[in-house]
């Protein structure tokens, strides 16, 4: 009678270790398919999300910190200085500079000659309207212009305008000399390099192989790579 009821309990025992074991088999069979979904999805995410959506928390934190000052009737700006030393405020400042008036350099031909003349229109010194008028007078109908007019022959450059131009070339020549050693950097790329050397080596490879390695890259970083 004691075997008998021994056989019984093992037996339960063992049915109660497959039961375990079937249902730990449809846990891991339903997380998995979880992680295939969610590794599915974050394939089609924009390769820069990560950046996006911590900037994204981060504003929402912002927010919350400055409605929660203003209702506590706080400076929220300088309750914020009061958490910066003073070599993080100045690089905060000199950022925020670059961002207002940024030089970024050589991008197309049409955004540089649109940037060109901008500035030199910004440079315009102001009109003088009695000047404008007796030229015009001068000049009468040759102040137009027309398809047979010649205006370097009838007016003549001041030698301060002269001096404006040569001194607007030389800081073109001085700001085509400092682009070759001057980057602005994104904050939010990652870092792939341990020097400069080193970071132009690896956009020279991006541009010729980055489509065909994006995919991996990605898989290494997240830990998927098979």
């Amino acid at each position: 009678m004691e075997t008998s009821k021994s056989a019984s309990d093992k037996l339960a025992e063992r049915k109660a270790r497959l039961l375990e074991l079937h249902k730990q088999r449809q846990e891991a069979r339903t997380q998995n398919h979880q992680e295939v979904v969610a590794e599915d999805a974050r394939k089609n995410l924009p390769s820069n999300w990560e950046a996006r959506k911590r900037q994204a928390e981060w504003l929402l934190a912002d927010d919350k910190a400055r409605a929660d000052a203003e209702a506590a009737g706080k400076d929220y700006e300088r309750l914020q200085l009061l958490k910066v030393s003073a070599i993080d405020a100045e690089r905060i400042e000199k950022k925020k500079k670059r961002k207002d008036n940024p030089d970024l350099g050589f991008s197309t031909y049409e955004a540089q000659t649109a940037r060109q003349y901008n500035r030199l229109v910004k440079n315009m010194p102001v009109r003088d309207m009695a000047k404008y008028e007796k030229q015009k007078a001068e000049l009468g109908e040759a102040f137009y212009g027309g398809p047979n007019t010649t205006l370097h022959l009838l007016t003549k450059d001041t030698p301060s305008a002269i001096n404006n131009m040569v001194k607007d070339l030389e800081q073109q020549i001085d700001r085509r000399k400092k682009y070759s050693r001057r980057r602005i950097y994104n904050d939010d790329a990652d870092v792939d390099f341990i020097n400069e050397r080193n970071s132009k080596f690896n956009k020279k490879l991006d541009r010729f192989y980055g489509e065909h390695t994006a995919e991996i890259k990605q898989n290494l970083e997240r830990g998927t790579a098979i």
